[in-house]
């Protein structure tokens, strides 16, 4: 591997290793989000810098589990409104973590942090990495926060599935979607593919752990390093 292969790939392994305390912000099949979001959270800039009139990324009433089991992965941090709503949901994931679903015992508590990660449902076909036209525009939306970022931003894409079928199948039907996700920003909208790496994780960092078949769990997530 040359040296400048090497130092790349040193980068987006810290990012992959830093996956493990993230702050997600999911994006469900047909929310749109908005390219200023996207480059505040891919380029790591906190909720005050944002601009009059972005979304409420950083200041979303949000709802926690108070009591329960713990459990590795992710706490879901479930906003005011419904999930069906239009706003995206946001979820933590600590070291150790608890899971509430809606509806579930939670406290209320306000967030001032950015999110360090955004998740989107992309549509992709029945057991396949092409991407449906459905989730264009969300990926066309991301595609333009990336382009407000500087030439040097890395960008680290994972694909995910639920626990449905096999830990082999999975795990290649994820990196064939994150890598087509990568293509299509690269071929579509002529972002660097040297600064976006692709990699499938399958069925093993869902965002509902105790609920390992939530479709929430099948997504496309991004990270800037």
């Amino acid at each position: 591997m040359t040296r400048p292969g090497l130092i790349a790939s040193l980068l987006f392994g810290a990012l992959a290793a830093a996956a493990a305390a993230q702050d997600v912000l999911l994006y469900r099949a047909g929310q749109t989000p908005d390219a200023r979001d996207v480059a505040r959270i891919l380029g790591g800039k906190p909720a005050e810098a944002a601009a009059p009139g972005d979304a409420e990324l950083g200041r979303t009433r949000s709802l926690r589990e108070a009591d329960g089991p713990a459990t590795r992965g992710f706490k879901l941090v479930q906003p005011a409104t419904r999930p069906d709503a239009a706003r995206p949901e946001r979820i933590a994931r600590p070291a150790t973590g608890k899971v509430v679903r809606p509806g579930g015992t939670a406290t209320a508590r306000n967030d001032d942090a950015a999110p360090t990660a955004l998740a989107l449902g992309v549509q992709f076909g029945f057991d396949s990495a092409e991407i449906l036209p459905s989730a264009r525009a969300q990926l066309d939306a991301l595609a333009e926060g990336i382009k407000l970022l500087g030439p040097d931003q890395r960008v680290l894409i994972e694909g995910h599935t639920d626990a449905t079928g096999s830990d082999d199948y999975n795990l290649s039907l994820s990196q064939r979607r994150a890598a087509s996700v990568k293509q299509y920003l690269i071929s579509v909208h002529g972002i660097d593919g040297a600064r976006l790496e692709a990699v499938g994780l399958g069925k093993t960092r869902p965002l509902y752990v105790a609920d390992p078949f939530a479709p929430e769990n099948r997504r496309v997530q991004f990270q800037g390093g």
